[in-house]
């Protein structure tokens, strides 16, 4: 064998017979090593997540502005400007640890203050104050060492100083071509101190890739010198018109002339011309590598979607509402939602319009804008809105860390250009049951489908009008799925006259029987077990009784609160039931509470409200309570004690909502408990005293015993569902649902000739040609297949032919 070599397989034999624990550790350390630069970014974007300062704030931004968008990889100059930027910022921290700054002597007041300048610039004094730069820059560290191993660190520079030199020979060429004619000046140099600048203005791409031999000298060193003009570290200009040429031509002249402004201009031009040439090379590659990951960054923008509406309460005031069900189920839109909602949606909208129109200048300016403003407000504005450190909100943390990973595919993104060709739906590249759930699960969210597609429409060039454009969306939907249906049954084939196996019918059939049963019983299930299983204990706060004699003022009024309103222990609770052993109504009702829902509550016999009667009333009534004729049947004294039977109810059940009512299940017979109601007077005031007699808490003083049956009530997240009721269920939910039930298995004799395709490969590839000639902008032929579609439905016959079977 060619290129054997013992020792080789000797190490491969005895890498291959260690433990799969050392595999694995030496995997990911090649993982690690492949993808060091990842780690470093990780480490830095941590690391400010964690200290968020404006110390820290600056290398996040490069890496998404600069490393990130550099191809093929980033250059030396960032990873050393990273690397003595940690170290930098290490010494400042440390240096403003010591005591004697006036900002340190208050840490313990200062610490949580988001708006506190040493705070915000990260100098304050705290402990742990460096970890984190020491780990980032042991990451920096390594990746250099990677890179070092590799060859890669001193690239840059071997580059650097080759083009330099041929540079310079150009340029020494092209100062004697000048002395033939001033137009064909492709150099300058200014000389206005001691230092220098060379700016080159190569020509037109037609006339740089020109090779004739037989051209003369000028164009010789206009050839040679755009044979370097992809070398890394010069300064280039491509494609600049002829009035950007005479601008610089001027800019360049005052320089010469003003020479103390000059070199600051110099200054300024070996800045800003690095900048536009990194971002023109950006935007205008010699060479892309097309690729796709928008999917990608929709995803990351749906999770951060997702962040929003379950904590939204973190990127507002601490006395926001916990959840936003509470929030909505009070008619209420927190402002903090409202806002975060709008712009995510907003931002997602935008880059679907860039994505579409393939535009890389635009997705660079949004990336730019996008960086630059989200940096702005999660570490300046809302820390002053929620009051409190970026670094103790974790739900803007998390929010920050994915839209990070949202930064980074756009970086990529953009470094490789967008696709020539976008061809229908991400879902719909491959037939399998994965690509055909989650489409169609795609197409069940409320409005998403028919956003898109107007989106799509709008951003497209196409001569189709909008319902045309929804028509063959539609079309396309419907192929596709009937595609994967079909697929699905070549790989697994039913065999002609044999029965359906018991797998298929009870894992599909059974499946729809307990799923049908389920929606028919839900409301009954649901209110059965919302209370049961998870309902939440509601007990009393305040027990009040109000007796009332003929109408006139109430005779007593006492309420019950905190220590009067008692729970039954274990024993009481079971000495409870045992009395009622034998009567089934009273055990039936019993069932429905435990000993937690039950409470006693304990009156005291004195009115706690003086009788305030007024003389006339108060003779009436003593001449009704003297009346042996009327409803009054008991003889009224000043000093006699009446007893009043059967009219306390002893028992009362307090359901969800505010009606309490007794419970006659548990009223022995129907009857309620004896009380005796007696006026006791002082000198110049009364007050009545009342006093129960059948008691079960045996008390030496007049009072009332009344016990309180508690119904569960349904968790508040749930509690705008349970409040239908099981009617409003039945009529709001089940009837709804069976309705979308019904549609699936009625009406379909009508839709066969356009389900039971058997081979749909045809019309799939008539839609795709759709597609493909509209990005290739070949309208009118896009007009006559899409007439060819509508016609191809419009023709049962046609369709016939089209979607038989190949043979």
């Amino acid at each position: 064998r060619m290129f054997h070599d013992d020792e080789l397989e000797e190490s491969e034999k005895f890498y291959v017979g260690q433990p799969r624990v050392l595999l694995l550790i030496y995997a990911l350390y090649n993982t690690l090593v492949a993808r060091s630069e990842m780690v470093c970014y990780f480490v830095i974007i941590l690391n400010h997540m964690i200290s968020a300062s404006m110390i820290t704030l600056v290398l996040p931004i490069l890496i998404f502005l600069w490393a990130m968008l550099s191809v093929p990889r980033p250059s030396k100059r960032f990873w050393m400007t990273a690397i003595v930027y940690t170290e930098v910022a290490i010494v400042i921290k440390y240096f403003f640890q010591f005591g004697f700054f006036p900002w340190n002597k208050h840490v313990d007041y200062t610490k949580d203050k988001p708006y506190h300048p040493p705070n915000i610039i990260g100098i304050e004094k705290k402990e742990g104050y460096v970890h984190y730069d020491l780990v980032q820059l042991l990451a920096l560290f390594f990746h250099r060492s990677i890179l070092k191993c590799h060859g890669l660190w001193d690239e840059d520079e071997k580059g650097d100083s080759r083009s330099n030199k041929e540079d310079t020979d150009d340029e020494l060429s092209l100062t004697g071509g000048r002395r033939d004619s001033s137009a064909s000046l492709k150099s300058v140099n200014l000389a206005a101190s001691v230092e220098s600048i060379h700016v080159h203005f190569p020509e037109q791409q037609t006339a740089i890739r020109r090779k004739s031999s037989s051209s003369i000298s000028q164009l010789s060193h206009r050839s040679s010198f755009s044979s370097h003009r992809s070398k890394r570290g010069k300064y280039i200009f491509k494609n600049i018109n002829h009035t950007t040429l005479s601008l610089y031509f001027l800019q360049y002249k005052l320089c010469v002339i003003i020479s103390h402004c000059g070199l600051c201009c110099c200054r300024t031009l070996q800045v800003y011309v690095p900048i536009r040439q990194f971002f023109y090379n950006l935007i205008h590659p010699d060479y892309s590598a097309v690729t796709d990951v928008y999917v990608l960054m929709f995803l990351a923008d749906t999770v951060d979607f997702i962040i929003i509406v379950f904590g939204f309460w973190a990127f507002g005031k601490h006395s926001a509402a916990a959840d936003i069900t509470s929030s909505l189920s009070e008619d209420q839109v927190p402002e903090a939602f409202l806002v975060m909602v709008l712009i995510q949606f907003g931002t997602m909208v935008v880059d679907r319009a860039l994505y579409l129109k393939k535009t890389v200048m635009g997705k660079v300016i949004f990336q730019v804008i996008l960086v630059f403003g989200i940096h702005f407000w999660m570490f300046f504005i809302l820390p002053g809105v929620t009051e409190r450190k970026f670094s103790q909100n974790t739900v803007a943390q998390l929010w920050y860390f994915v839209k990070c990973v949202y930064f980074g595919l756009s970086a990529y993104q953009i470094r490789c250009g967008y696709p020539t060709r976008v061809l229908g739906n991400f879902l719909t590249k491959s037939y399998n049951y994965v690509n055909l759930f989650l489409f169609q699960g795609f197409r069940l969210v409320p409005f998403l489908t028919e956003l898109r597609a107007v989106m799509d429409w709008v951003w497209t060039d196409t001569t189709l009008s909008l319902s045309s454009w929804i028509c063959v969306e539609d079309i396309y939907a419907h192929i596709f799925i009937l595609k994967c249906w079909r697929e699905s049954e070549k790989r697994y084939p039913q065999p002609r006259g044999q029965k359906k196996k018991k797998v298929v019918k009870y894992g599909m059939g059974g499946m729809i029987i307990v799923l049908l049963i389920c929606i028919v019983w839900f409301p009954l299930l649901f209110m059965s077990l919302i209370k049961s299983v998870a309902g939440i204990t509601n007990k009393p706060l305040d027990v009040s009784i109000t007796i009332t004699l003929g109408g006139y003022q109430p005779i007593f009024t006492m309420s019950a609160q905190q220590n009067q309103l008692k729970s039954l222990d274990p024993n009481e609770f079971n000495e409870f039931l045992r009395s009622y052993r034998g009567d089934t109504a009273a055990l039936q009702f019993l069932e429905g509470y435990a000993r937690e829902d039950i409470t006693r509550a304990d009156l005291e016999g004195n009115s706690n409200s003086l009788w305030t009667i007024s003389p006339p009333s108060r003779n009436k009534m003593i001449q009704g309570l003297l009346d042996f004729d009327a409803d009054f049947t008991l003889v009224i004294s000043w000093t006699i004690q009446r007893t009043l039977e059967e009219v306390y109810p002893y028992y009362i059940k307090a359901p969800s909502d505010s009606l309490a009512k007794p419970i006659k299940q548990l009223l022995k017979d129907s009857k309620w408990e004896n009380i005796t109601v007696s006026l006791v007077k002082n000198t110049s005031e009364e007050w009545w005293v009342l006093n129960q007699l059948g008691k079960r808490q045996k008390t030496p003083h007049e009072s009332l015993e009344l016990f309180i049956f508690s119904d569960k009530v349904s968790p508040p997240s749930l509690g705008f569902l349970a409040g239908y009721g099981i009617m409003g269920l039945y009529a709001s939910v089940v009837l709804v649902i069976g309705k979308f039930v019904r549609e699936f298995f009625s009406g379909i004799s009508h839709s066969i000739m356009f389900e039971e395709l058997p081979n749909v490969d045809r019309i799939l590839k008539l839609c795709t040609d759709i597609f493909l000639v509209r990005e290739t902008g070949e309208l009118e032929l896009e007009e006559d297949l899409y007439a060819k579609l509508i016609f191809l439905y419009r023709s049962p016959e046609t369709m016939i032919k089209w979607t038989r079977e190949k043979t």
